[in-house]
C-alpha cells in the first residue's frame, strides 16, 4: 500500500472505529429518550436513519461537487469535525429530539466515505481501481473488529461513554488529517462548482449521459445496498432478542463482520479481483451474500449467526467491483460528482431500507405477531440480492465498456 493509500486507510479506520463503537449501545440510547420498548425503538432508530439519509440524499452531489472545486482535504476534515460534534450531541441528548437534531448535522457533512472514494480514484489508475476501493472495506472491516468490541467493554461505565469515546477518536482523526493528510486533487485537474450538477438529478442524469451502462451500474449499486440495510438497521436488536445478547455480545459478532470483511477486502480481494475480474468477482459476492442472508433468516441459536458471517463475507467485494467499473467510465475532473451521486444513491436506498427492515423486524417480532419470524427482514434482503443479480446481468450484457479488469 503506497504513502496516499495508507493515509486514507488511517483516516477511514479511525472514522470506522468510531461509528463501531457506539454501535451496541444505540437501541439503549433510544429506549432510554423514548420509554419504550426493544422493538419500538428499532422502529425509531429506522426512521431516524431515514432523516440521516434524506439529508445525505441532498447534500451527497453538493459534497461531491465542491470536493472537485476545493480538494478533497478540506471537505474530509469538515466532515470529522462535524461528526466529532454529533457524538457529543449524542452523548448528552435530553430528549429524542437532541438526538435527531444531531443526525441531521451529521447527515449534511456526512462526506467521509464517498469522498474517500474520490480520494482514491485521484490516485490510482483505472485498472486498479476495483482493488484498491477495497482498502475503504478493508479499514471499515479493521473498524468493526476494534469498534463494537470497544464499544460493548467501555459500555460497562455508561452509556454515554462509547459516544464519548467516538468524540475523541474523530477529534484525533482530524488532527491527524491537519498534520499528515496530503491533497490528492491539484488545482489543474479540479472543475468549477456548478448548482445544476450538484442535485441528485442533476447527478443522475449526469451518469446517464456519460454511458448509459454506468447508469445501470448504478441502480444495481442502489439495489444491492437496500440489500444490506438489514445489517446495518437490526442487527443489535436481532441479536439481543433471538439468542439475548448483551452489548458485549453484540460488539463480539460484528467484531467478527470486521475480520472476515478486512481479510476478504484487505487481502483476498487484492488476490482474486486482477486475476479473475471484477465481474467474475461480483458474481461471487452475490452468491456470498445469497448464502450468509439465508443463514441469518433460518438461525436460531447465536453460533450459527457466525457461520453466516463466514460464507458471506465475500459479498464485501461486490460494492468495490461496482465503483471500479462505474469510476473507469468518468473523467479524472469528475471523480468527486461520481461518488457524490454513488452517495446520493446509497443514501436513497438507506432512506427506503431502515424504515423497511425495522418495521418488518418490529412486525414480526411483537408479541402479538400473526407470524413470529425476527429473521424476516434477512428474507427481504435476499430479494433484494436476487434483484441486484437481474440488474447487473443486464448491465452486462448491454456493457461498451473499457476493459478495467
Amino acid at each position: 500500500m503506497n504513502r496516499a493509500l495508507t493515509f486514507i486507510f488511517v483516516t477511514v479506520l479511525i472514522d470506522a472505529i468510531g461509528f463501531g463503537v457506539v454501535i451496541p449501545v444505540f437501541p439503549q440510547l433510544i429506549m432510554r429518550l423514548s420509554g419504550q420498548s426493544l422493538a419500538h425503538a428499532a422502529e425509531v432508530s429506522g426512521w431516524i436513519a431515514f432523516l440521516y439519509a434524506s439529508v445525505q440524499f441532498v447534500m451527497g452531489p453538493v459534497i461531491g461537487g465542491l470536493s472537485d472545486r476545493f480538494g478533497r482535504r478540506p471537505v474530509l476534515l469538515a466532515s470529522l469535525a462535524a461528526f466529532a460534534a454529533d457524538y457529543v450531541v449524542m452523548a448528552f441528548a435530553p430528549t429524542l429530539w437532541w438526538l435527531v437534531a444531531a443526525r441531521v448535522v451529521a447527515g449534511i457533512t456526512g462526506a467521509t466515505f464517498p469522498t474517500a472514494y474520490a480520494y482514491i480514484a485521484d490516485v490510482t489508475p483505472p485498472e486498479k481501481r476495483g482493488a484498491n476501493f477495497g482498502v475503504i472495506g478493508m479499514a471499515f472491516g479493521f473498524g468493526f473488529i476494534i469498534g463494537p468490541a470497544l464499544g460493548g467493554f467501555v459500555a460497562r461505565f455508561g452509556n454515554e461513554v462509547p459516544f464519548l469515546v467516538s468524540a475523541g477518536l474523530a477529534v484525533a482523526n482530524l488532527i491527524y488529517g491537519l498534520i499528515v493528510l496530503p491533497e490528492s486533487l491539484p488545482p489543474e485537474r479540479r472543475r468549477a462548482f456548478e448548482w445544476r450538477r450538484a442535485n441528485p438529478v442533476g447527478a443522475l442524469l449526469r451518469l446517464k449521459s456519460a454511458h448509459p451502462v454506468v447508469l445501470m451500474l448504478a441502480a444495481t449499486v442502489f439495489v444491492w445496498t437496500l440489500s444490506y440495510q438489514s445489517l446495518y438497521s437490526i442487527w443489535s436488536y436481532h441479536g439481543q432478542l433471538r439468542y439475548g445478547w448483551n452489548p458485549e455480545q453484540v460488539g463480539w459478532s460484528l467484531a467478527a463482520v470486521g475480520v472476515t470483511g478486512a481479510f476478504v477486502q484487505g487481502f483476498l480481494g487484492r488476490k482474486l479481483i486482477p486475476r479473475f475480474g471484477q465481474r467474475r468477482i461480483i458474481a461471487l459476492g452475490i452468491a456470498s451474500a445469497v448464502a450468509g442472508y439465508s443463514c441469518y433468516a433460518l438461525a436460531d441459536v447465536g453460533w450459527l449467526v457466525y457461520v453466516g458471517i463466514a460464507v458471506s463475507a465475500c459479498q464485501g467485494l461486490v460494492f468495490p467491483c461496482l465503483q471500479g467499473l462505474m469510476s473507469a467510465e468518468m473523467a479524472a475532473s469528475e471523480q468527486g460528482e461520481l461518488q457524490g451521486a454513488v452517495s446520493s444513491i446509497q443514501s436513497l436506498s438507506t432512506i427506503i431500507g431502515p424504515p423497511l427492515m425495522t418495521t418488518v423486524f418490529a412486525r414480526f417480532s411483537a408479541d402479538d405477531a400473526a407470524i413470529y419470524a425476527p429473521g424476516a427482514p434477512f428474507m427481504v434482503s435476499l430479494v433484494f440480492v436476487g434483484l441486484t443479480a437481474l440488474l447487473f446481468l443486464r448491465a452486462h450484457a448491454g456493457r461498451r465498456m473499457v476493459p478495467a479488469e
